[in-house]
């Protein structure tokens, strides 16, 4: 399986940022909340920021009424944890 790497310290790949923008994470902090990628030395920010690109964020409206669009990511962080351990 060819994986590319984003983030190095917590092993989370370009498929696993885009499965979490796909479910909602529009920005790095919300990746950073769903996979931990961006939180220890930062040098995926960046690319993080190019795989969201600048499109629409699905949920933005959500957030806009102050509603939770994340909720569900926390499985996905459980994932991303285990599959890193």
């Amino acid at each position: 399986m060819n994986r590319v790497y984003v983030c190095n310290c917590f092993g989370v790949t370009e498929a696993q940022v885009k499965q979490h923008a796909a479910d909602g994470a529009c920005t790095p902090r919300q990746i950073a909340s769903a996979s931990k990628a961006g939180t220890d030395c930062g040098s995926c920010v960046r690319s993080i920021q190019a795989l969201l690109g600048r499109g629409t964020c699905p949920r933005r409206e959500l957030a806009d009424q102050g509603q939770p669009v994340l909720a569900g990511l926390d499985a996905g962080l459980e994932t991303t944890l285990n599959e890193a351990a």
